[in-house]
C-alpha cells in the first residue's frame, strides 16, 4: 500500500439497523432524559410530520404517473395480462392478510392495555409548530397521477414523459436525501415520547406477536402462488409446486440479504428460466413484476395496519380494508426502487381511508421497515409464480421436457 496506508472498506450501516439501534436508543432515554429533551425531539417530530405530510402527494404523483405513462407506452397483450396478474396477485395477497388478521389478531391483540396505558399517558407536546399544508389531498393525487399518465402515454411525447421521469427523480432524491436519513430520529423521537408516556412495553409486545404471524404469511402466500402456478405449467415446467419454490430459493435469500428487487433481478431471471419458463417471457415478466408486482409488501402493509388498529381500539370492516388495498395495489406500483417506498407511498391512504394519525404512520414506518427484507423477499419469489402462469399463454411452444435450454 502506498506511504503505509491501508485501504479501508466503507461499512455501511443501513436503513434497518438504524432503525432497531433508533428503537432502542428511544426505549433506554425515555426513562433517563428529562421532559425539556423530550419535547425537543417532540418539537422536532411535529416539524417532520409535517414535511412528511406535504411530500406525500408529490411521492404519489411521481411514482404512479411516470409509472403508468410507461406501461400505456408500451401497451401490448403480454404486458396487460402481466400488468393485470400482478395487480390481482397483490390484491389477493391484501385479503388474504385481512382474513388471517380477522382470524388470529383478536386472540392475540388486547387493547385495553394500550387504551390504560394512552389515557393515563403524560400529554408530551413541541415547543413550537409549523404548518405545511400540502399542495393537494391523496386523492387528488391518485386521479391527478392517473389523468397525466394515461395522458402522456397516450400522447406518445417524449416530452412530458420526460418531465414526469425528471419529477419521479427529484421525488427519488427528497426520499433518499432528506426522509430517509431522518427517518432514524423520527422513530427515536416516536419510541422516546411512547416511553415517556408509559405505552412502549404494550407496543413492543404487539410487534413481536405481529411479526412471527406475517412472516407465517408469507410463508403460506409464496406456497400458494406456486400452487396456483403449477396449475398453469406446461412444457418442461414442473408441476409441483414445492420444485418449483426450491428453485427461486437462491432468489428469496439474494432478495434478503440486498433488500432489494432491482438488485436482485438478474438471480431472479435465472432462476425463472431453470425453472423451464421460455427465455423471452422470462426477460419481459421479471424485470416488470420486480416493479410492478408488490404481494408480499401488500400483505405486510395489510397486517399491519389491523394490527395497530386493533391495539388502538379503531374501528374498521371490510369494505374500508377492502378500498385500501385495491388503491394500495395502484398507489406501491414503481415504489420498490426507493428505501422503505411502498410504505411511504402508502401514508396517504392509511390517513384517508383507514384514519391514521401522524403517530400511527410512524408505527407503521418502523414495523415496516423491521420486516422490509422479508418483504422484498416475498415479491421476488412470486415474479417466479406469475412468470410460469404468463408462460402458459405467451410462451413458445415446447416440445416436451427439457425443450428450453437452461443456463447451468
Amino acid at each position: 500500500m502506498k506511504n503505509g496506508k491501508k485501504n479501508r472498506k466503507r461499512i455501511r450501516f443501513g436503513l434497518l439497523p438504524r432503525i432497531v439501534v433508533a428503537i432502542a436508543l428511544g426505549i433506554v432515554c425515555g426513562w433517563v432524559l428529562p421532559m425539556w429533551a423530550t419535547r425537543m425531539f417532540a418539537t422536532f417530530n411535529q416539524l417532520f410530520s409535517e414535511f412528511l405530510g406535504f411530500c406525500i402527494p408529490l411521492i404519489i404523483v411521481g411514482f404512479v404517473a411516470p409509472a403508468i405513462a410507461d406501461i400505456g407506452a408500451k401497451a401490448g397483450k403480454m404486458l396487460v395480462a402481466t400488468a393485470l396478474l400482478a395487480y390481482f396477485a397483490t390484491m389477493c395477497a391484501g385479503m388474504l392478510s385481512y382474513a388471517a388478521g380477522q382470524m388470529f389478531f383478536p386472540g392475540m391483540i388486547v387493547p385495553d392495555g394500550f387504551v390504560e396505558a394512552e389515557a393515563g399517558a403524560v400529554e408530551i407536546a413541541p415547543w413550537f409548530t409549523v404548518t405545511i399544508p400540502p399542495l393537494m389531498s391523496v386523492m387528488t393525487a391518485l386521479v391527478t397521477a392517473f389523468v397525466v399518465g394515461l395522458g402522456a402515454s397516450r400522447l406518445k411525447g417524449d416530452v412530458i414523459r420526460g418531465l414526469l421521469g425528471e419529477f419521479r427523480a427529484i421525488v427519488d432524491m427528497v426520499i433518499r436525501k432528506a426522509i430517509v436519513p431522518l427517518l432514524p430520529v423520527y422513530i427515536f423521537g416516536i419510541f422516546l415520547g411512547m416511553t415517556a408516556a408509559g405505552e412502549v412495553a404494550t407496543v413492543l409486545s404487539a410487534f413481536l406477536k405481529i411479526i412471527l404471524v406475517i412472516f407465517a404469511l408469507h410463508v403460506l402466500l409464496l406456497v400458494g402462488q406456486y400452487a396456483v402456478a403449477s396449475l398453469f405449467a406446461k412444457g418442461g415446467i414442473s408441476r409441483n409446486p414445492f420444485r418449483l419454490l426450491w428453485t427461486m430459493m437462491p432468489a428469496y435469500f439474494t432478495a434478503l440479504g440486498t433488500q432489494s428487487s432491482a438488485a436482485t433481478i438478474p438471480v431472479t431471471l435465472e432462476r425463472t428460466i431453470r425453472m423451464g419458463v421460455d427465455k423471452d417471457v422470462a426477460g419481459f415478466t421479471v424485470p416488470l413484476c420486480a416493479t410492478i408486482h408488490m404481494s408480499g409488501s401488500c400483505l405486510k402493509l395489510v397486517a399491519c395496519a389491523m394490527a395497530l388498529m386493533l391495539l388502538k381500539g379503531m374501528p374498521y370492516d371490510f369494505g374500508m380494508f377492502m378500498g385500501f388495498v385495491l388503491m394500495l395495489g395502484i398507489t406501491i406500483v414503481a415504489a420498490p426502487g426507493v428505501p422503505g417506498g411502498a410504505v411511504m407511498a402508502s401514508l396517504g391512504l392509511l390517513s384517508s381511508i383507514l384514519g391514521f394519525s401522524e403517530a400511527d404512520n410512524a408505527l407503521m414506518i418502523a414495523l415496516y421497515i423491521a420486516m422490509d427484507s422479508f418483504g422484498t423477499a416475498c415479491n421476488v419469489s412470486g415474479d417466479g409464480a406469475l412468470s410460469v402462469i404468463i408462460n402458459r399463454f405467451f410462451g413458445r411452444r415446447q416440445a416436451g421436457p427439457g425443450a428450453v435450454s437452461t443456463p447451468q
